[in-house]
């Protein structure tokens, strides 16, 4: 199973508070921005920030600087939002890979940084994203909150509040149960990888929907394919077409779920997929083509 990849590589320079909690500001750069490479400028702008802030006077250091990455990360928001209305096709986040033997990282990744989660969060504004991230997956105050967004806290209560809604109502059906998701995703990648059309029914929702994002840049499809029989005609035509014994589909955890890594070379990642499953069946399925949101995987 591929290595992690995460955002807690250390700058050089002493050790100080920034470092000891640049896991953590990663974590809200990555769910925030959607974006490996957008956090980790957003995570060296805030380092250059902290080196030259009077520290003498900063009686909570982690308050303080989740209100410099936060604000950072607002202000790439909305050029990002511009940038991702006029991009090719769907916009997906890029994934991140874990292992199962790393317990603390998957606690820090977990449910709510899931693909899924992420895509369905693309359609917050800035803010109600900002006020949703920090509140109800980092308990952040709304108090502190207020602060990062130069709003009243009853206004951040009211953003958080509006996202939650959002969230819930635009987001695929769902389990809660990693073993039931394993379990189909286990399935899936069985059958994709032998091209068996009627395996691939029975793993799929009736109203399956498989997004993908190439930007523009290798082959994928620019709207949402839905249906299962539309969904598991597509499979099998990438599996005929693309896997083979050079080229497999192999489990993977993704985003702290399981999902699937299929190598265009060996040991060169050309598509990343995750999954959401309920009732025994895959619900949607969120694949990564786009070489450039895969570049920070050379090597896993």
């Amino acid at each position: 199973m591929p290595e992690p990849t995460t955002l807690d590589t250390a700058p050089s320079g002493p050790v100080d508070a920034f470092q000891a909690e640049r896991r953590y500001l990663g974590s809200i750069a990555y769910r925030l921005l959607g974006s490996v490479a957008d956090a980790e400028d957003v995570l060296q702008e805030a380092w250059l920030r902290w080196q030259s802030a009077d520290r003498s006077g900063i009686a909570e250091p982690r308050a303080y600087l989740t209100t410099v990455v936060t604000r950072l990360c607002y202000d790439q928001l909305g050029s990002a939002r511009a940038r991702r209305e006029a991009y090719f096709g769907e916009w997906l986040p890029e994934p991140l890979l874990t292992t199962e033997d790393s317990p603390a990282e998957l606690a820090e990744v977990g449910e709510a940084v899931s693909v899924a989660m992420l895509a369905v969060m693309e359609q917050l504004s800035p803010a109600e994203r900002a006020a949703f991230v920090l509140h109800d997956v980092f308990a952040v105050g709304f108090e502190e909150i207020a602060s990062a967004l130069d709003r009243s806290p009853e206004a951040t209560r009211q953003l958080a509040s509006r996202a939650r809604r959002r969230v819930r109502d635009g987001g695929r059906r769902s389990t809660v149960d990693p073993a039931e998701h394993r379990q189909v995703v286990t399935a899936f990648i069985s059958a994709a990888t032998g091209g068996d059309l009627a395996a691939l029914m029975d793993v799929l929702d009736p109203e399956v929907a498989w997004h993908s994002d190439g930007g523009g840049i290798v082959s994928a499809g620019r709207r949402p394919v839905l249906g299962a029989i539309h969904v598991g005609r597509l499979v099998r035509k990438l599996s005929q077409r693309f896997m083979g014994p050079e080229h497999p589909l192999v489990p993977a955890l993704v985003n702290g779920e399981l999902g699937a890594v299929w190598y265009a070379e060996p040991g060169v990642i050309g598509g990343v997929v995750a999954f959401t499953v309920a009732d025994g069946r895959i619900t949607a399925a969120y694949a990564m083509v786009n070489p450039e949101k895969l570049a920070h995987l050379s090597g896993a």
